[in-house]
């Protein structure tokens, strides 16, 4: 992540997020020559990438540390500001927003874009094991990102609900050997047992007793006893939508708590647009990248048009 930057003047556009989302929204919205600040709590998914080679234009894999710093650059270059900072609430006002800062500090926007993102529901270690074992390539949340790496691999999927047996059916794909475990309570559908069955996906029963991540390969031990090890363990475990600012604002919220698609080009509250995982979708950095161009754009024409309402006022 660049240093932060001090914003020059009140920011015509306040982004919230700093993942490929909020920072390409930044660099549009700084080339369409608008004050934007962009404020972070540091807790962008993409920072924990290892090592991806589903972002356009990098052939052989870009860490997601060194994207974000990448974009951070880029966006900085064109005069966005950059600051880490959390927005604890965010209130419509007459002309624009308040936001609150968990330092007790606030800030006015004319316009804001949520790029919040999502936190994932992960699987129980402590966190130095988890992250060491994410590193190791042991441990993957994203088989449409990391699917194609693990081809021939012997391939375990945690979570025997819809989730579960989705995404064993989607990795199927890529491997013949692949087994799926419940977390603690198998959840299958008598339809979806018959899939995974005709698949030829190996249904394991019993509830998660530990995980054991190694060097290059993760063993599972279950009640009933069995001891599994894998090349690779992909949790369905879910996501929680970080939309609490959004559901603040008054947003429409999908049931599992991600904002609209349509929010990307409009939304009910206006001044204000989302971009990235926080949108119901696909989440992946080339769209959250897409949403932050589009937002961007939506929210320069949004504010040119109030621009020009006011000058006709005056004339």
């Amino acid at each position: 992540m660049a240093a932060d930057t001090e914003p020059t003047s009140e920011p015509d556009v306040v982004v919230i997020g700093a993942g490929p989302a909020g920072l390409t929204a930044a660099l549009y919205l700084a080339r369409y020559r608008r004050k934007v600040l962009v404020l972070h709590d540091g807790k962008s998914r993409a920072l924990r990438i290892p090592l991806t080679h589903n972002a356009p234009g990098f052939p052989e894999g870009v860490r997601g540390p060194d994207l974000i710093a990448r974009m951070s650059r880029h966006a900085v270059q064109y005069g966005a500001a950059i600051q880490e900072a959390e927005v604890a609430a965010i209130k419509a006002v007459a002309g624009g927003f308040n936001l609150h800062l968990a330092d007790g500090s606030t800030l006015v926007s004319r316009a804001v874009i949520l790029a919040t993102g999502v936190d994932l529901n992960q699987v129980d270690l402590p966190e130095a094991v988890h992250e060491a074992a994410i590193r190791a390539g042991v441990l993957r949340y994203c088989p449409v990102c990391d699917g194609y790496e693990h081809i021939g691999k012997r391939i375990g999927v945690i979570g025997c609900d819809t989730n579960g047996a989705a995404e064993a059916l989607f990795l199927r794909g890529y491997s013949q050997n692949l087994t799926l475990m419940p977390l603690n309570r198998p959840e299958l559908s008598s339809a979806e047992a018959r899939d995974v069955a005709d698949a030829g996906i190996r249904l394991e029963t019993g509830a998660l007793l530990a995980l054991q991540p190694g060097v290059d390969d993760i063993t599972v031990r279950l009640d009933t006893g069995a001891s599994l090890t894998f090349d690779v363990i992909y949790p369905a475990l879910g996501c929680r939508p970080r939309s609490i600012l959004a559901e603040q604002l008054g947003l429409d919220l999908t049931e599992a708590g991600c904002v609209t698609s349509d929010s990307v080009f409009v939304s009910r509250v206006e001044g204000v647009f989302a971009a990235g995982d926080l949108v119901e979708g696909l989440d992946q950095i080339s769209v959250a990248m897409g949403h932050g161009a589009v937002a961007a754009t939506r929210t320069h024409n949004w504010l040119r048009e109030r621009e020009q309402a006011t000058l006709q006022s005056r004339t």
